[in-house]
């Protein structure tokens, strides 16, 4: 036999005994022998590196060193699961997808790991990439770390001429977590708070060698090709014979019901698992119906996470302080007395506004109940009265700000206080950058929020434009900064120039305009003069602009520090206008405006609207004198008809629509 085939061979042999241990749990060969086996691969492969295979067994093993962890994008997005807390919850979901899903449904229900969400996309059988959620559409690179997992298959049993993603969760076990505390506490080192935080921060170590001698494990909970399993049932029963590590413990049912025994059975049992649990998700089953649910755009319509009831311990309330936002939302923060609560030490929550203080009665001194919502941000859930101190008042909720002294405003239906001076009051001066140069908006490399506060108080800069005319020399003098941060700076600032139009409109920080909106706005108008020269009436005819957002666009546009500071940047360089081309099927609807309503029998809302603008035609979020169609579905609120009538709007069906465009014919 080749030296080339020896070495096949016992690759070959090596993933297959891994198989039989990790994922069947039903090892055919001592340890000893394994090691036997792996030692004499390593020996052929180091004798004859013209072999190389990043997937070989001896990959495992780590050694590795990654200075920092490059992003990348996810192939399909990782969206989050919208939450859950009771079964009337779940009910409330099931009506709502059962407006879009007339057949009968079935239900797979998995119970929900604590640890961090993997993406592991392979071709041709082998990983070649693992990347962390990151925000959904791309995530950092960690294969190196990821292939040290040995419940990860680096080639699949199968599968050998496709490409596609594999998500799961990166977990530690529990006994594995206890056993590396035991060694870390005999070294004298601190240790580690809980499973999930270990287990995120061991993925991220930049030596890989100290990844393989953490204990986590990769449990495969979905594979991103519907190709291969017509539902979920199929691919949790056919999964590991591919080589995934899969939970055995879920269950299949038509039946809420029957979903929520489930459920309740494993939230009173989940002491007895082996790893750490904080819920359980529900899923449609079949993938045909998910693909007529469809997203919305964060969740998937057809998937729900059930969050079990967070831990909760109480503690003493020392003081209050209050905090100012970049809007100058002043926001009341509990100082407590620390105390630990799910891994982690808390010793501030915050109290978001007076009406939620006046709610609970929380005063000065009492003895407070805390949680960790979705067991991550600590909150107050209530007060124990009877150990109120006997001198307690009410408390007065302050008139200036704490920070410039200026006297604060609480606007008509808004429960926050609000400090207007905002060119003046430094937190909102710092926040307004902060948000700026985030990952998110224009994601300047170099640049963090600890840098933001320190060119600010040193007199620098006072707007995001002013990061445009520092100097090297400005920079480097600073404190803990270095020539190397001082360039890369000045590097990444430059660079920024590059952020496409709807980032930057985000990035300016309009108040109620997130990503979502600054998209719709950048696609509708775009360019910043075509947005600037929109009325009111203009901006509620666009897709999911209310009220709210037109009326806080009008009055950011009015503003005329808010002008000027919009001028200088365009004048150095950043996007102002958008460079995304609608795909237009045809313009037979140009020039005509649409708002779709009511639930529909044969597609989804949003598959509507997509066919209605790639055909021309612009979606618009509420009736007026200036929509052409309503698109009417069942159960229509009675609002939008009676206007569209009034204003002698015509009223048209999911089949008129069709007919407006391709006579007798399918939408797609």
């Amino acid at each position: 036999m080749s030296t080339k085939n020896k070495i096949y061979k016992l690759r070959e042999k090596l993933h297959e005994h891994n198989y039989n241990y990790y994922v069947l749990d039903n090892p055919i060969i001592s340890d000893y022998e394994f090691d036997m086996l792996l030692n004499e691969l390593k020996k052929l492969e180091e004798l004859h590196p013209e072999f190389f295979d990043p997937n070989s067994p001896t990959q495992r093993i780590g050694g590795e060193i990654t200075k920092s962890f490059q992003n990348s994008k996810h192939l399909a997005p990782m969206f989050s699961l919208d939450n859950s807390y009771s079964l009337e919850d779940l009910y409330e979901w099931e009506k709502r997808i059962k407006k879009i899903v007339s057949k009968p449904i079935t239900y797979t229900c998995e119970l929900k790991f604590d640890g961090i969400s993997i993406n592991l996309l392979y071709e041709n059988g082998n990983l070649i990439k693992a990347l962390t959620r990151g925000d959904g559409i791309s995530g950092d690179d960690v294969t190196s770390n990821v292939k040290t997992i040995p419940t990860v298959p680096l080639k699949l049993r199968g599968l050998n001429n496709l490409k596609f993603e594999a998500r799961g969760e990166i977990v530690m076990p529990i006994k594995g977590f206890n056993e590396l505390n035991e060694i870390r506490n005999k070294e004298g080192k601190e240790l580690f708070k809980n499973t999930r935080n270990t287990a995120s921060g061991s993925l991220k170590l930049q030596d890989s060698s100290e990844v393989a001698s953490r204990p986590l494990e990769c449990l495969i909970f979905s594979i991103e090709n519907k190709d291969l399993f017509n539902n979920h049932e199929n691919f949790l029963n056919n999964a590991s014979k591919l080589g995934f590590n899969i939970f055995k413990e879920f269950v299949i049912s038509q039946s809420l019901d029957d979903v929520f025994k489930f459920i309740k059975y494993w939230e009173n049992k989940r002491s007895e698992l082996p790893f750490e649990i904080d819920g359980a998700v529900v899923k449609v089953n079949d993938y045909s119906q998910r693909d007529k649910l469809g997203y919305t755009s964060k969740f998937p319509r057809w998937a729900m996470a059930y969050k079990f009831k967070p831990k909760e311990i109480g503690t003493r309330l020392n003081s209050i302080s209050f905090q100012v936002g970049r809007t100058g939302s002043i926001t009341p923060v509990a100082n407590l007395e620390p105390v630990e609560l799910a891994g982690t030490i808390v010793k501030r929550a915050s109290l978001h506004n007076y009406d939620f203080i006046k709610k609970l009665d929380i005063r000065v001194g009492d003895y407070v109940f805390i949680e960790k919502g979705g067991d991550i941000i600590p909150k107050i859930t209530k007060v124990n009265r009877s150990l109120r101190p006997n001198n307690s008042t009410a408390l007065k909720f302050i008139t200036n700000c704490p920070e410039c002294g200026n006297k604060l405003t609480r606007l008509e239906n808004e429960a926050n206080h609000y400090c207007f001076n905002e060119d003046n009051c430094l937190p909102q001066v710092i926040g307004r950058i902060q948000h700026f140069i985030s990952r998110k908006a224009m994601d300047i490399d170099g640049l963090g929020q600890e840098t933001v506060s320190l060119l600010v108080r040193n007199g620098l800069i006072r707007n995001c434009a002013d990061l445009y005319d520092l100097k090297y020399d400005q920079i480097v003098v600073l404190e803990r900064m270095a020539e190397k941060s001082a360039n890369n700076l000045i590097e990444g600032i430059l660079n920024s120039k590059e952020i496409p139009f709807e980032r930057v409109l985000y990035a300016i920080g309009i108040r109620h305009v997130g990503e979502t909106v600054a998209k719709k706005l950048a696609t509708h108008f775009k360019s910043i003069e075509n947005l600037i020269d929109a009325n009111f009436d203009d901006l509620i005819l666009v897709d999911e602009i209310g009220d709210k957002i037109a009326d806080s666009l009008v009055d950011f546009f009015k503003d005329p520090c808010n002008m000027k500071m919009i001028d200088r940047l365009k004048e150095i360089g950043l996007n102002f206008k958008s460079e995304v081309i609608n795909k237009r099927v045809s313009s037979v609807l140009s020039n005509k405006s649409f708002v779709i309503s009511g639930i529909f029998k044969n597609y989804s809302r949003d598959a509507l609207k997509r066919f209605i603008e790639t055909n021309g035609g612009k979606i618009v979020s509420s009736v007026s004198s200036k929509t052409n169609f309503l698109v009417a579905g069942d159960k229509m609120g009675p609002s939008k008809k009676n206007k569209a009538a009034e204003l002698g709007v015509t009223i048209i069906s999911e089949n008129e629509l069709q007919e407006m465009i391709f006579p007798k014919q399918t939408l797609f």
